[in-house]
């Protein structure tokens, strides 16, 4: 009796804890949590923590005082709960102190770590923080309203780093490389012209692209006084600002409150922004947030069963997992209700699956429908993802409102980004007429296309013009002056001036959402420097004194995007609109290219627009189509009233745009 006591007793405990630590075959086996409240639910009386981490024994929660340092108030054990989940209430008013959790699996206590539902967090973000989100809003916050926008083919986006447009002492900022410092008004640079935010409005952009700006791990914030720089595509917290651009990086509230307050002022100067994501990798691999919660859950593994490297940053995410993508789109909701974010950039977007994105855009969407989403259409390296489930370019066509970079367009006008002293149409390099009229077109399908001869693409892959981001440099790769610089040796400052209007030109007049790389409009440059992502402040910073020596750049670039404003035809809105209103002419030579926008395109003031495109190093005499015709852009001066009339025929100088409008 006594021995089958002791082996029922004894199947009783193996039974209690099979069922209090399941095991799972797979990592897609683990439940999927379907609620709202991962992270912390807190109210004055008690504050109630969820974690997902299904196949933990256990798990600690740790409270401490402060963001930093030994300052320990309580560890509590967590309960197993529904679906994966390990949950705890603590009772009384816990706001403003820190946060941590610990995970056992497989009999060893991994490393102590943020939730990865932080929405604050402490200095270098180690620590999660208990905030009451609704004390972070700035004055008027909850009626807010976003700038107008009526179609995607209406923006032109600015891409900068926060840091890089104050730093210099020429942007006449009081609060340099800070939230504060980007939307301050009133500076000017040493000659008195307008920098900052001041300058951004008078350029006439209509959104901006931030580089990333959620809490990233290269900067240490305990060390601000030293310099340091990094882009911030290393992500640690996905749900918190950055504390360096911050006033306070140890006080978690602070972060908040000021990057609310930026973008509360750009809104209130008429310009929308964009957050670049980067949810295709994370900073750390082994030791990151998400392996040591839920190890290897999140990330893709390869054959030998370690971690795939599409990122080529040690590690990419697996967004095809549900729990993945849960927190992917409820991350972006985040960002939109808390923040009123009104668009997201996806860094290495070919990374995740098309299912995603289209929730990421659904999602969005349902929030408010012009918020913009759009991302690189490829990988940094081979993935176990299937291609054909990839959100790559040649996939744009089969998601719903998600845009993707044309690096045709942006090879085709300088040449490919690989090959540094390559050329491209805008600096007399041949063979390259095709894949600039597929860039004109927003990679959409047009009759007069051949795509077998274009650069990347066999055929289109935008559905909608609104799919295609036209760009010819970003934060990537040599600034645009640096790299006609250095394919054009033998050029003079003023012909790479005329090759860099030029392509600029080509952008804002071609069809899809125009993007200005911040600084190019001074022709920025970063002394030769290719990717500059941990270069110091001497190689990034924008140096507003080259706005002065530049200005009437700045000014052409100004007129040529208040142009494109003024004028729907070049921002159609379907490529049916396309394909009837935009005919090739017949003009000779691999470096030339006319066309013209007909019959009052988009509901256009103009009844016909002719633009003519001379990439070559020599003068092109043309004969214009018939009709009269008066030049509004010569690619010294904008004017929409007139340059001058023009004759039967007209000659386009080497490197040089034309626009005429039919009189």
């Amino acid at each position: 009796m006594k021995n089958t006591l002791s082996i029922l007793i004894c199947f009783i405990i193996i039974m209690t804890s099979c069922e209090s630590q399941p095991t799972y075959e797979t990592l897609t086996d683990y439940p999927v949590y379907k609620g709202a409240d991962l992270g912390f639910t807190y109210t004055p009386k008690e504050t109630a923590f969820r974690l997902w981490s299904p196949a933990a024994q256990e798990v600690k929660l740790n409270i401490y005082s402060a963001g930093n340092g030994d300052n320990l108030e309580s560890t509590y054990k967590m309960k197993r709960d529904d679906a994966g989940t390990w949950t705890f209430k603590a009772s009384g008013d816990l706001q403003d102190k820190y946060y941590t959790y610990q995970v056992m699996q497989n009999g060893e206590w991994l490393q102590e770590k943020p939730d990865l539902y932080a929405v604050a967090v402490g200095v270098n973000g180690q620590r999660s923080m208990i905030v009451d989100l609704d004390k972070t809003d700035p004055e008027g916050w909850a009626n807010a309203q976003r700038p107008a926008l009526e179609n995607y083919t209406d923006i032109i986006i600015y891409e900068l780093h926060i840091r890089d447009m104050t730093i210099h002492p020429s942007s006449g900022s009081s609060q340099p490389g800070k939230y504060k410092g980007l939307v301050e008004e009133g500076t000017r640079s040493p000659k008195g012209l307008t920098t900052g935010i001041d300058h951004i409005k008078e350029l006439g952009i209509t959104h901006v692209h931030l580089l990333p700006t959620f809490d990233h791990r290269s900067i240490d914030e305990t060390r601000l006084d030293e310099p340091q720089y990094n882009w911030g595509y290393d992500p640690l917290n996905y749900n918190v600002p950055e504390g360096s651009f911050s006033s306070n990086p140890y006080d978690g509230r602070v972060r908040i409150k000021e990057f609310k307050e930026m973008v509360q002022q750009f809104h209130k100067n008429g310009i929308r922004v964009i957050l670049d994501v980067v949810y295709n990798h994370t900073g750390q691999t082994e030791d990151s947030n998400f392996n040591q919660l839920v190890p290897r859950y999140y990330y893709r593994q390869n054959e030998e069963g370690g971690f795939s490297d599409a990122s080529a940053c040690g590690n990419e995410t697996a967004s095809e997992r549900e729990m993945m993508r849960k927190y992917i789109v409820e991350s972006v909701q985040y960002w939109v209700n808390e923040y009123h974010l009104d668009g997201f950039r996806f860094d290495l977007m070919g990374i995740h699956d098309m299912q995603t994105m289209n929730e990421v855009s659904a999602a969005v969407r349902a929030i408010d429908p012009s918020i913009f989403v759009y991302g690189e259409g490829w990988t940094a390296g081979s993935s176990p993802l299937p291609s054909e489930q990839q959100a790559l370019k040649a996939n744009t066509y089969k998601m719903q409102n998600v845009a993707a970079f044309s690096d045709d367009l942006r090879d085709g006008l300088k040449g490919s980004v690989f090959e540094h002293e390559e050329g491209g149409f805008a600096s007399n390099r041949q063979g390259l007429k095709e894949s600039i009229k597929f860039g004109v077109v927003a990679s959409t399908q047009h009759p007069q296309v051949n795509y077998d001869s274009v650069n990347y693409s066999n055929a289109p892959w935008a559905a909608e013009p609104s799919q295609t981001i036209s760009y010819v440099s970003c934060h990537d790769n040599h600034t645009l002056f640096d790299k006609l610089t250095i394919s054009n040796p033998e050029a003079s400052e003023a012909e790479l001036i005329k090759m860099h209007k030029l392509a600029e030109t080509i952008v804002l007049t071609s069809q899809g959402v125009s993007f200005v790389h911040a600084g190019m409009e001074m022709l920025r440059t970063k002394d030769g420097v290719e990717n500059s992502y941990n270069s110091p402040d001497s190689i990034n910073q924008i140096d507003w004194t080259r706005k002065e020596k530049y200005e009437d750049v700045f000014n052409y670039y100004k007129g040529l995007i208040a142009l494109r404003k003024n004028h729907p035809a070049f921002r159609m809105t379907s490529t049916e609109q396309i394909q009837e209103h935009l005919e090739f002419l017949d003009y000779e030579g691999e470096n030339f290219l006319g066309y013209q926008i007909k019959e009052n395109a988009n509901g256009d003031s103009w009844s016909d627009i002719l633009v003519l495109l001379n990439g070559g190093n020599l003068n092109k005499t043309i004969s214009l189509p018939e009709g009269s015709w008066t030049v509004v852009l010569d690619g010294k001066n904008v004017n929409e009233f007139g340059i001058r009339k023009a004759g039967r025929s007209i000659t386009i100088p080497a490197f040089t745009p034309f626009v005429l409008k039919r009189n």
